[in-house]
């Protein structure tokens, strides 16, 4: 009996309809897709303590409770440390706006003076750029309001989802066991530990290298005398978790309020300060304390990191690295699929 084999473009047209269809869901389903990864990754980190606290025999809804409770008090006490400068800060920053101004102002009159152009032109070709200005930041207030609003809703939503999935572990790990094989259990589990491992490793690599920024963030802007150095700080840490892209926004707050309160050449000080920052992240830190822990390069890495980005926004920015070592582990097990796995982890070393 002959078998019918299928044409190369016919299995090309399955591919790629399948992986629109996919991606389309990925980005209509996204406010009940994130906060549910959120959810699992979180898990994973918080699973050995729910562990932990039932081995000692408590019961495990309590368990479960007191592990959150200790979660949301951390970062309850993160938050009350930046409330006061945060506050300080919105209220301040209308004055900061109108110093903003001032020094607008003064260097318009600069450059009327040492290029000669007429003050009338500079003037014209100021209040252009203000009203463009003006006009995007209108029309980003949307879909700004809506991404505020898909972060709140991750917020309400991860507790619960994080709540049922640390209860019903058991319940996972058997469904995920009984999608397969017997023979299959043994590669199954394996990629069950290696993801928790990978997951909770990058995590924690991740925070500590975010403590790390915090402080040196923190402690060149308390030197420079910059207001709100320790707020700056910490914004500027969590902005560089996302990777690639994060280093450069972080230093754009600082700058500005290095200009308006001090002057030029402080901004200068702040952007060279935070330059070497990132070069010893870039280059000892983030090498040693992060990507040790996940083999992913760059290409893909940057790769994946627009991609999340168009789909999910910035959540979708932060789970791009963590997602994609979790589809480097199981493509390393299968073999149809090890190809793959080769092609995203950082086997450059091995090829010079």
């Amino acid at each position: 009996m002959n078998s019918y084999k299928i044409p190369f473009y016919v299995k090309a047209s399955l591919l790629s309809v399948g992986m629109l269809s996919f991606t389309g869901m990925l980005y209509i389903s996204q406010t009940i897709i994130v906060p549910l990864i959120y959810s699992f990754i979180l898990a994973i980190v918080l699973s050995p303590i729910v562990h932990f606290f039932i081995k000692k025999g408590m019961n495990k809804i309590i368990a479960i409770s007191l592990t959150l409770l200790g979660a949301f008090m951390a970062l309850a006490l993160l938050i009350a440390i930046l409330y006061s400068q945060l506050s300080h800060f919105t209220d301040t920053f209308p004055k900061l706006l109108d110093k903003f101004y001032v020094l607008l102002g003064q260097f318009q009159i600069w450059i009327s003076n040492n290029f000669n152009i007429s003050a009338v032109k500079v003037n014209s070709w100021a209040e252009e750029t203000n009203t463009e200005i003006l006009t995007d930041c209108r029309s980003l207030i949307g879909p700004t309001l809506v991404n505020i609003g898909s972060i709140l809703v991750v917020l309400v939503l991860i507790p619960v989802y994080l709540i049922m999935i640390l209860f019903y572990e058991p319940l996972l790990v058997e469904f995920i066991h009984r999608l397969f094989n017997v023979k299959k259990h043994i590669a199954v589990d394996e990629v069950l530990v290696a993801t928790k491992r990978i997951i909770r490793s990058y995590l924690i690599g991740l925070l500590l290298e975010a403590l790390i920024i915090a402080i040196l963030n923190s402690t060149c802007l308390l030197i420079l005398g910059i207001d709100y150095a320790i707020l700056l700080g910490v914004f500027g840490a969590i902005l560089n978790i996302i990777p690639y892209f994060g280093g450069i926004l972080s230093v754009l707050l600082p700058t500005f309020i290095a200009i308006v309160t001090k002057s030029p050449s402080y901004s200068l000080l702040v952007i060279g300060s935070f330059a070497l920052i990132q070069f010893a992240d870039n280059h000892f830190i983030q090498p040693k304390v992060v990507a040790s822990k996940v083999q992913i390069n760059a290409l893909f890495s940057i790769i994946v990191v627009l991609a999340g980005g168009a789909f999910w926004g910035i959540p979708g920015m932060f789970l791009s690295i963590p997602l994609t070592a979790i589809l480097k582990v199981i493509f390393d097990h299968i073999d149809g699929l090890k190809p793959w796995g080769y092609l995203l982890g950082n086997q450059s070393s091995k090829l010079d």
